[in-house]
């Protein structure tokens, strides 16, 4: 069977509604697997294309912060965090824990005949940009902490000199199967916690775990647009598994600084700026930062305190590939606290074509001194008398 054209909606696959519960999902999960699982359907190519896909569903709904973005973005919002199973043998190592025991084990574990290794546990690091950063997109350099093999002993987690000695009580298998009725059950071996081999004299460096921690330092390229809270894949950059399997992956967890001008809403920018009375009663060229430095807005006649004016794609560029976004100027008339002479008497000479009552001119301090000290003129005078 040729691959499929287009995904289907996650949910279509399971067969389940938006607001299912994980157990919920689970379920439908298990549901799927057994109907299209490769023992049940051998040859079948279209079953493996079924089973592949409900895996793939299932991996990501049951992760709630992939399901969120899938909620929001659809295949978008996974994309690079939803995996793509090459064989079914990635779909048996990804979801041991539901293949490699319980009913699954009985079922099915008998094709492969052995024990799957266990991935390598997944990490994170931080890492914080300016909004020109997301703009252009950046190369950064993370740290962080992660296991690697002891030199001491080579990995093996036993002292130079000594071995690990098979588990008695699994046989070195690291399962255990116990019989209920006509159903048998496989679990760890809680001796060997599924290693098959136990450690008497454990090596001093490691103290038996065959790792060390140690500092790892990694370029990463930060795409352009990338929101604030997403993260960046980095494969394989994980902790090495216990049991010889893949390593897990790193997750590089983006932080976006507040910027002093602009505020943003997905690919938009927002930007306050101040005009004066008489740009926004006459119109005007204006200069505007933007994020790829200063351009010009033309302001026109009658604009209102509060209109929005778009410069297309001066925003940020949209990280899943569309279009970029828009710059959205919010103009406002901005009213002086001070004004010299000559403004007040054109001001007055305005307020007074447009019939608008305004305050009348005050006099200030000092003058009401001089004319109270003036010549002919007493703090007992008629006019202080009328005041009064």
């Amino acid at each position: 069977m040729a691959p499929m054209a287009e995904k289907r909606d996650y949910y279509e696959v399971l067969g389940v509604g938006r607001t299912a519960d994980t157990k919920g999902i689970a379920a439908a999960y298990r549901k799927l697997a057994l109907k299209y699982h490769p023992d049940s359907n051998p040859g079948d190519e279209n079953a493996i294309e079924r089973f592949k896909e409900a895996a793939e569903a299932y991996e990501v709904l049951s992760d709630a912060e992939k399901r969120s973005r899938y909620d929001q973005f659809g295949h978008a919002g996974v994309d690079g965090g939803a995996p793509h199973f090459g064989d079914v043998e990635d779909i048996f190592e990804a979801f041991s824990d539901i293949f490699g025991g319980g009913l699954f084990g009985d079922l099915f574990g008998g094709r492969r005949g052995r024990r799957r290794s266990r991935r390598g546990a997944d990490l994170r690091c931080n890492v914080t940009l300016d909004l020109e950063e997301v703009a252009h997109g950046v190369r950064r350099t993370v740290q962080f902490e992660r296991h690697s093999r002891c030199e001491t002993c080579q990995g093996t987690g036993v002292r130079p000199g000594s071995s690990a000695t098979t588990c008695r009580r699994c046989g070195g298998h690291g399962q255990i199967t116990q019989s209920a009725g006509i159903l048998r059950v496989q679990t760890t071996c809680p001796s060997c916690r599924g290693a098959g081999k136990v450690i008497s004299d454990p090596c001093l460096n490691c103290h038996g775990s065959a790792f060390v921690s140690s500092i790892a330092k990694l370029t990463v390229a930060i795409p352009a647009g990338i929101e604030d809270g997403m993260r960046v894949r980095l494969a394989g950059e994980g902790d090495p598994s216990p049991e010889g399997g893949p390593p897990g992956d790193c997750y590089c967890i983006v932080s976006v600084r507040r910027h002093p001008l602009f505020q943003r809403e997905g690919t938009s920018l927002i930007l306050r700026i101040p005009i004066s009375y008489s740009q926004a009663a006459l119109g005007a060229m204006i200069h505007v930062p933007t994020l790829g430095g200063r351009d010009v807005l033309e302001i026109p006649r009658g604009t209102q305190s509060g209109e929005v004016f778009h410069m297309r794609g001066r925003g940020l560029p949209d990280p899943r590939g569309g279009s970029p976004g828009d710059l959205l100027v919010q103009t406002y008339v901005e009213t002086p606290k001070k004004v010299s002479p000559r403004q007040e008497e054109l001001l007055r000479e305005l307020a007074e074509l447009e019939k608008t009552d305004v305050t009348p001119h005050r006099k200030t301090f000092l003058e009401v001194l001089r004319n109270y000290f003036a010549p002919g003129t007493s703090s007992g005078s008629s006019e202080e008398g009328t005041q009064k």
